[in-house]
């Protein structure tokens, strides 16, 4: 995150370096959704099969994804304190999306020291890459800027649509024709984001380099000095926010584990003669990203430019609420197996839906918060932190999902939407004293949108 920006050229009212991060992330996300789409359905399928698996237990199948889920976002602790104190974050992605080319590709090896070799790969991989992409996209803009939310959902849309590209295209691939075919073109996916992160460098010239050799005396002095009361305050609504995030993808979570075996299994999945394969309710939350994404970023602006409450913080309580109230569907769905031995696909449908504006509310206005409020020196880490804080998540959704085989799919999906809904509601009621502790940090966005000449599609939402 850099103190200073300058003039950058734009595209659509923000600098062209957000779509040359937008697309490499995209990439990314089409490498790592693509192989989690069909991980879980690998493990559990049978050796005997004609697309033969590993022919785990659903339990261990699961066990293993929330700890490879936790793992590869813990790494972006490592990754980001890497980028502060010695790589900047520029070079941090670079390395990072060499490690995810080369763990991909090996993935497409049929023997298991290859398998978990890849897996280690994709781990270190995506801790250099994540955190500091996002970082990156927030140097972009200068403090106050209030486009700065709406590139964070920009952003996430191309995470989206590489999710469900993947979802579609390596699901079938790894269902259809093999599992190691799937796995193989998930790295061709990435190699793609490589080649394209580094075709544009130009247009990043001035954001993601290693602060310790900035000519910037301001921004050498933030990288010496101790943390000031302010941002030591800032650094402790991060934390506290944080909680919000492992509740909010210990649930979500869900998706590429209990929910993905609960469409495999449970889900009467015929839609006029033909079966949906499993994987590809996986690309529902990413279809409704694409399609929902800037509507939800433009309510919420037009909401701040009312006067009315749009904090991030108040974004992502509501995210939280809303995503929790999406389980109540799943709750339909189990009953409604229990007594038919099937369940309809439109109970997954609408609890995709719920999830993914609860998504949209939460995830990119937090990666926003977080370069908002994080001090200078650990820009990076206060990111990796937030990715680590995501993989608890993740190990809480196998958890979760681990717990259905002894108290059943309907105890636990009612028990996630009661708990997101109450922990939101608490949350709610301390909102104020939390954000008296952020010190303004979101004060003069208002006001900067009027003072700016920024494109009207900015300025104008209605």
């Amino acid at each position: 995150m850099s103190a200073t920006i300058q003039k950058q050229k734009e595209l659509f009212g923000h600098p062209v370096g957000l779509y040359v991060l937008f697309f490499t992330e995209m990439w990314e996300r089409f490498s790592y959704y693509g192989m989690r789409a069909i991980l879980v359905l690998y493990l559990v399928a049978q050796t005997t099969d004609e697309n033969g698996g590993l022919g785990w237990t659903n339990g261990e199948a699961l066990a293993l994804y929330g700890w490879y889920t936790m793992l590869v976002y813990v790494a972006s602790i490592p990754g980001g304190w890497i980028a502060d104190k010695f790589l900047g974050q520029k070079k941090s992605v670079l390395y990072g999306g060499i490690l995810l080319v080369a763990g991909h590709s090996i993935l497409a090896v049929e023997q298991m020291w290859a398998f978990y070799t890849g897996l280690g790969l994709i781990i270190a991989g995506v801790g250099m890459l994540k955190p500091n992409i996002s970082t990156m996209v927030g140097g972009l803009y200068k403090q106050g800027d209030i486009r700065r939310d709406k590139g964070f959902t920009i952003f996430y849309i191309g995470i989206n649509l590489g999710a469900f590209l993947s979802s579609l295209i390596v699901g079938y691939v790894g269902e259809v024709h093999g599992w190691h075919y799937g796995f193989g073109l998930a790295g061709i996916g990435m190699a793609l984001g490589l080649i394209q992160y580094l075709a544009g460098q130009k247009h990043l010239k001035h954001v993601g380099n290693y602060s310790g050799n900035s000519e910037n005396e301001e921004e050498k002095a933030a990288m010496k000095r101790p943390l000031t009361k302010i941002e030591k305050d800032r650094v402790i609504v991060l934390f506290i926010s944080f909680l919000l995030v492992i509740v909010f993808w210990g649930a979500f979570e869900q998706a590429g584990g209990l929910m993905n075996i609960y469409a495999s299994e449970k889900t009467d999945r015929m839609l006029m003669g033909w079966e949906v394969p499993a994987s590809w309710f996986q690309s529902l939350n990413a279809m409704f990203i694409i399609f929902l994404g800037t509507t939800v970023a433009a309510y919420w602006a037009h909401r701040k430019l009312k006067g009315k409450v749009s904090t991030s913080l108040f974004k992502m309580i509501v995210g939280l609420i809303i995503m929790g109230t999406g389980f109540f569907f799943m709750t339909a769905a189990a009953g409604q197996y229990e007594t038919n031995g099937a369940s309809a696909m439109y109970w997954l449908v609408l609890a995709y839906l719920f999830h993914t504006v609860g998504e949209l509310c939460i995830s990119p206005v937090a990666l926003s918060y977080i370069t908002k409020l994080a001090p200078l020196k650990y820009a990076s880490l206060m990111m990796g932190v937030y990715f680590a804080m995501t993989g608890f998540g993740n190990k809480l959704a196998g958890l979760l999902g681990e717990a259905s085989e002894s108290l059943g799919e309907y105890t636990i999906f009612t028990g996630i939407a009661v708990f997101c809904v109450a922990f939101g509601l608490l949350v709610m009621v301390f909102r104020k004293k939390l954000e008296h502790l952020t010190h303004g940090a979101e004060d003069n966005e208002r006001e900067m949108l009027e003072t700016e000449g920024y494109e009207v599609a900015d300025k104008d939402i209605n």
